[in-house]
Formats: structure tokens, C-alpha cells, sequence
């Protein structure tokens, strides 16, 4: 039992059950934890370990053989250094707050915003012959499109860093040092992968169908015409369908108030039914990540969904108050409700990964 490079196999091949299964894997889970190279030199020189010339894969093995490296003594140096990381930041929770307040839309500049390279070379440089028309491009499209990818990026990374900080500030959880792979704090002692969403969209237009009322821009298009408003089908299917969902709104016909009713009605149901049993859920996320991205690690979901109006949902990730109150409360409960141990099917590896998973819902 404890041998370093099978649990780091099992680690890198996302067996995890098995890994759980040995009785040194907390220090393993925790050694990872602060696993890059300056992290793991300040670990040596304050517990006086010799480590100058030791390959980081080495070094870790050193660590992990070693009985006087305990998990105490980790988790003390990881406290330490999330305080230093702190301070470094040279920023208050209340004056991000505020500094993230100041962003008054969510939008990427377009329909190829969040992927701003391929759009400048697909729909500038290569389509674009004439200089004079280039710069023009650039000054009226290019810019605003820069703008707001550039607003969007900074905002998810704020607002991912406060959300981190209001979990690794719970009294029972202890933070990773830095960006670790698979692992971004430990509950009780638990490896977690948290990952910040919205309520998935994909998820949503499946439970759409199935409950009877179709494709959703196909019904939000009908009621459009019907109350005859002018469809701009030049818009990316995402950007019509808000669009047209506002101007639904702003239209007095009972028609279209029935319609918005109908639809939010039953969006409201499906966000309950998950909440009431999330596995479905759960098992949908993991089973819906990206093939380069893949792992079957523990993950932490909190799930941000503005029922009034989905599209709104952002703005909660900056919503301090609600996600203190509402964190503080789920972690206190893990403590007696545990997580939720299920399983998940892998189609590219035609394969089914046995997961351990939590998830929290935050519904204004």
C-alpha cells in the first residue's frame, strides 16, 4: 500500500475509487495540492528538507515516503501560503465587489467574441482586400468586439476568484496553493474540482422537448410572428432568441404574454426538478465536457440561474451576500449529508467512470 508513482497513475488516469481505497492517499490528495515547483521548494526549506536538484516528480516521491512530512504539516503550510496569496492581491472582497458592480452588460462583442483570433483572421484578414476599409472595420466592429471580450474575460476572472475565496474562507475547507489540476480545495479533508456554471442551456432545450414544447427558437420565432415582429435572422440563434424574448416582453398582446408565461413556467419547473434531484444533472455535466478536457475527478458544481431571467444569470457571480449566505449553509450540511456518490458514461471510451460529486444551486 502507498506506493507514490501507482497513485499517481491512478490519479492520471482518473482512478479515483481505487486511489480512495489506499490509506495514503489524503497525503497524496494534499502533496498534489502543492505540487508546483516554488511551492513544494517553500515546503522544503520551512520544514528544513533537503530539495536543491530534485526533479518535481522526484521531489514528491522524497515527500510522500517521508513519515515526518504529515498532513498536518501540509495543510499548515497551505493555510500560510492562501494568506500570503491573499494579501498579495492587495485587494478587499468589498472593494471587488464593488469594482465588479461596474459592469453593466455581458456581452462578447459579437458572435465570434469569445474566439477573437479565428474571427479577426477568418473576417478580416483573409475576406478584407481594400486598407481603407480595414481601418474602418477595425474602428467600428473590431474594437467594440475587443472591447467586450476583453470586459467578459476580465469579469469571469474576478468573479471566479471571489467566488473562490468565499469557499476556501469556510471553516472545514482547506485550498490548493495556486492552480492545481483536478483539485481546487478539499472538503473535509475530500479533493474537489470546483466548477462555476449557469444553468446549462443544452440541458435545458433537452428538457424543453421532451416536456412537449419543441425547440425553443422555433416556438420563440412563431410567437414573434404571430404578434408580428420582425425576425433579424442575422443574429446568431442565442443573440435572436434574447432578442426576441425582450420584445416579447415589451409587447401588450395577451398572446405573447401567455406564450412567456407558458415558457418560464415550465423553465422554472425543470431548474426545481434538478434541484429536487440533481443527479440527472451531475451525471449530464460530466458526461458533457470537453473531450481535451476530460477527467472523472470529485467535482464541486455550483450552479448560478436568474429564474426571472436566464440571461441575467451572470450577475450573481458577484452577488456576494447571496453566494456567502448560501456557500456557508451548503458546506455546513456536507458535514452530515456527504456527497453524492454516482457513475457516468464516457462515450469516446465507451466506458463508465464511478464518480463522487456535489452540487450547489443559487435561483434568484
Amino acid at each position: 500500500m502507498g506506493n507514490y508513482k501507482k497513485l499517481s497513475n491512478m490519479f492520471v488516469n482518473n482512478k479515483f475509487r481505487e486511489l480512495d481505497s489506499d490509506e495514503k492517499s489524503t497525503k497524496f490528495y494534499y502533496l498534489r495540492s502543492i505540487s508546483r515547483r516554488k511551492d513544494l521548494d517553500d515546503f522544503c526549506r520551512e520544514n528544513e528538507i533537503e530539495f536543491s536538484n530534485k526533479k518535481v516528480a522526484t521531489l514528491l516521491e522524497d515527500l510522500f515516503n517521508d513519515d515526518d512530512v504529515t498532513v498536518a504539516k501540509i495543510k499548515d503550510f497551505i493555510e500560510k501560503k492562501h494568506k500570503e496569496q491573499v494579501k498579495e492581491r492587495n485587494i478587499s472582497i468589498n472593494d471587488l465587489v464593488k469594482e465588479l458592480n461596474r459592469v453593466r452588460n455581458f456581452d462578447w462583442g459579437g458572435s465570434h467574441g469569445n474566439s477573437l483570433e479565428r474571427n479577426i483572421i477568418n473576417n478580416y484578414v483573409k475576406k478584407i482586400v481594400s486598407y481603407d476599409t480595414l481601418n474602418k472595420k477595425i474602428e467600428n466592429d473590431l474594437l467594440a468586439s475587443l472591447r467586450g471580450y476583453t470586459i467578459n474575460s476580465w469579469y469571469n476572472h474576478w468573479s471566479s476568484i471571489l467566488i473562490e475565496d468565499i469557499f476556501k474562507n469556510q471553516s472545514n475547507i482547506t485550498p490548493t496553493v495556486g492552480l492545481v489540476k483536478k483539485i481546487d480545495f478539499f472538503i473535509n479533508d475530500r479533493p474537489f474540482d470546483l466548477k462555476v456554471t449557469y444553468f446549462p442551456e443544452e440541458f435545458m432545450k433537452d428538457k424543453l422537448r421532451e416536456k412537449g414544447f419543441g425547440v425553443e427558437l422555433t416556438r420563440v420565432k412563431e410567437a414573434a410572428r404571430e404578434n408580428e415582429i420582425l425576425i433579424d435572422e442575422n443574429l446568431p440563434d442565442r443573440a435572436l432568441n434574447m432578442q426576441l424574448q425582450e420584445l416579447l416582453k415589451e409587447n401588450n398582446s395577451k398572446k405573447a404574454k401567455a406564450f412567456l408565461n407558458e415558457l418560464n413556467t415550465l423553465k422554472e419547473n425543470i431548474i426545481k426538478e434538478a434541484m429536487e434531484n440533481p443527479e440527472e444533472l451531475i451525471i449530464w455535466l460530466y458526461e458533457n465536457q470537453g473531450e481535451m478536457r476530460f477527467d472523472a475527478s470529485n467535482r464541486f458544481f455550483l450552479i448560478l440561474t436568474d429564474t426571472d431571467n436566464i440571461y441575467d444569470s451572470w450577475k450573481l457571480k458577484r452577488n456576494f451576500n447571496l453566494l456567502n449566505k448560501e456557500i456557508s449553509k451548503k458546506i455546513d450540511k456536507i458535514t452530515t449529508e456527504g456527497p453524492i456518490k454516482t457513475s457516468f458514461y464516457w462515450e469516446p471510451e465507451r466506458k463508465n467512470y464511478d464518480i463522487i460529486a456535489d452540487i450547489l444551486f443559487i435561483a434568484k
